[in-house]
């Protein structure tokens, strides 16, 4: 396989303007994920979280949105977790969409405050019962010694909740990212493609179109 020889040209959508898109990229956001939850794209939710580490290097990985409140993106973690560490140090983030079915994607860059408590166990309370226990067996981002060792963990959890409802662990928690710039890329042929920042100037979004 040559990956230099790997083409695709993007032609699923007509030409994207100022006009097609909201005042509010939050908004906007709502907009193309129901596009592609429509389209059942795999896991539409699906974003990357890059943040930076107390070495000053970032760290990327995936992660679930969890819900658009108030102008934020809201995901859940271990609070002990590489990313929640990195958060915890420094709020500064930058959250990526990408739909290939759909050729778009999404940028959003911005600061992470950690949600309430209670707000975060409402959400706990609604998953599913192998999650709820999972996020109690896990040391998440922490080295193990082998798989056995983490359903060694697991089998003590479920014999401690067994019968009883699983209550959210104090190291659980969520985040909700405040974007402070937004971009919205949808391709185009000959990698042509549309690109559209929103800042935040103040309490007001500004618009433009950026050169693919």
């Amino acid at each position: 396989m040559e990956l230099a020889d790997l083409r695709y040209d993007y032609d699923a959508h007509p030409p994207l303007e100022a006009a097609d898109l909201a005042e509010d990229p939050i908004d906007q956001l709502e907009r193309w994920l129901a596009d592609a939850l429509a389209s059942e794209v795999i896991e539409p939710h699906a974003m990357s979280l890059t943040t930076i580490g107390p070495d000053g290097a970032p760290g990327t990985r995936m992660v679930l949105l969890r819900g658009l409140h108030d102008g934020t993106a809201v995901f859940y973690t271990n609070l002990e977790s590489r990313k929640a560490l990195d958060l915890s140090a420094d709020p500064r983030c930058a959250l990526l969409f990408w739909w290939g079915p759909l050729q778009r994607q999404v940028r959003l860059e911005g600061r992470a405050v950690p949600l309430p408590r209670d707000a975060a166990s409402t959400y706990f309370a609604t998953r599913p019962r192998g999650s709820q226990l999972g996020a109690w067996a896990s040391p998440q981002s922490r080295p193990l010694r082998d798989r056995a060792a983490l359903e060694a963990r697991l089998a003590e959890v479920e014999q401690r909740f067994d019968g009883r409802d699983v209550p959210m662990p104090p190291f659980w928690g969520g985040f909700a990212v405040t974007p402070q710039a937004a971009e919205f890329w949808q391709g185009r042929p000959s990698r042509l493609h549309d690109r559209f920042l929103y800042e935040r100037d103040g309490g007001v979004w500004r618009r433009r179109r950026l050169a693919p």
